[in-house]
């Protein structure tokens, strides 16, 4: 940034002498970049954002006439392109870290302000902006190239549904961890000589986290765009089919203890010499399992069953979970398709598309009996193969 440019701040405080103070750091600033108008409450600053254009807001989160979190979705309906850096006491550090996760692009606690920490802020949100606002350009570039190429391979409606579906997933759930990468990233940028080895461990987590989701959900679409151009098959080898799903219960342990379930295994018949496809088998059984354990009920129960029969193997899962509405279950198996009564359990409506993938690339068959509120199971065939 040139010191020819100024950059113009909207300062919404209703604590003069905090004002004062923060006018007076930025005067201080060794380049003569910065203008400055103060305001003691929200509706004073939608008003001005109506009639004047603003660089970045700083945004105290206690006002006469609004408080916390209330703050923000005002300001980034009125001015969704302004960069917003919150100002909080010490003990509101918690809620200041809560309002970047909703669209802020940095805070900062007051007692430890001085020049080069509100002018590192108020630069580190301009360009933090920028960046997600290139993100979003590069998003409506995306459809646009999506809507051309559509409008030229489009045979039926179910493509142009699941056309859109795609870029609106892309566009919503990989900026979700990507806002949380750019977060995580730049706390440990400018405030490295402040935060303590745990938090900056938390923040490297929080990196680690999104990056993996974001893999996860790419390596999701990839498998269903290779099962859609044939290409997805099986590569079978020797596997002990028992052990191997003992582990994928003692893996999702974790997750059973945080909602405080029973997972149930058990194995019924004699299982003979045979040969799986271990990636296909753990999309499969591990979408399911992960399923009924998501919608479960706290307390509940989940039962895993390994079935072997002469020609088959049948692997039932239950639960007495939220269970599926009739209408939901006719597209269940459709790329992005969640249930109406999932409320805001998260997830990318993929999982139950890639389980039917693999069990049609393995010649097998899926059922499901559901009702809403008594649970739902799960039933997969699968054909025995001989080694």
């Amino acid at each position: 940034m040139t010191a020819s440019y100024l950059v113009k701040i909207l300062l919404i405080e209703d604590n003069l002498a905090e004002a004062r103070l923060l006018q007076e750091f930025l005067k201080q600033a060794q380049s003569k970049e910065f203008t400055l108008v103060h305001v003691k409450r929200l509706q004073e600053a939608l008003q001005e954002i109506r009639k004047d254009t603003y660089d970045v807001i700083l945004l105290d989160l206690t006002l006469p006439d609004s408080q916390g979190l209330s703050s923000l979705p005002p300001l980034m309906i009125n001015a969704p392109s302004i960069p917003i850096v919150v100002l909080t006491n010490t003990n509101d550090e918690e809620l200041a870290i809560e309002a970047v996760r909703q669209g802020a692009q940095d805070y900062l606690v007051k007692r430890q302000v001085n020049t080069d920490v509100l002018v590192r802020s108020v630069h580190y949100a301009i360009e933090r902006k920028q960046v997600l606002e290139t993100l979003r350009t590069v998003n409506q570039s995306l459809q646009s190239r999506v809507d051309e190429r559509t409008a030229e391979l489009v045979k039926a409606n179910e493509l142009n549904q699941f056309k859109s579906e795609f870029v609106s997933m892309l566009s919503h759930d990989i900026r979700n961890p990507l806002n949380t990468i750019l977060l995580a990233a730049g706390l440990l940028q400018n405030n490295d000589d402040k935060l303590t080895k745990e938090k900056k461990h938390t923040h490297l987590q929080m990196i680690r986290s999104a990056i993996k989701n974001m893999a996860q959900m790419l390596d999701e679409v990839s498998l269903i765009g290779r099962a859609d151009s044939g290409k997805l098959s099986c590569q079978f080898s020797p596997l002990n089919l028992e052990a191997f799903c003992r582990q994928l219960v003692e893996e999702a342990q974790l997750n059973v203890k945080e909602k405080h379930l029973t997972l149930v295994f058990a194995s019924f018949g004699e299982l003979t010499e045979a040969v799986w496809d271990e990636s296909l088998l753990r999309h499969i059984l591990g979408n399911l399992l992960g399923n009924a354990i998501k919608y479960s009920l706290p307390g509940g129960q989940v039962q895993f069953q390994l079935i072997a029969q002469e020609h088959s193997v049948i692997f039932q899962i239950q639960d007495w979970g939220i269970g599926i509405p009739q209408n939901d279950q006719k597209q269940l198996f459709q790329p992005f398709h969640r249930a109406e009564n999932v409320g805001t359990t998260p997830g990318t409506g993929l999982g139950l598309a890639i389980v039917k993938k693999c069990v049609d690339a393995y010649g097998g068959k899926i059922t499901v009996n559901s009702e809403v509120s008594f649970g739902t199971t799960f039933t997969v065939t699968l054909p025995l193969i001989k080694s």
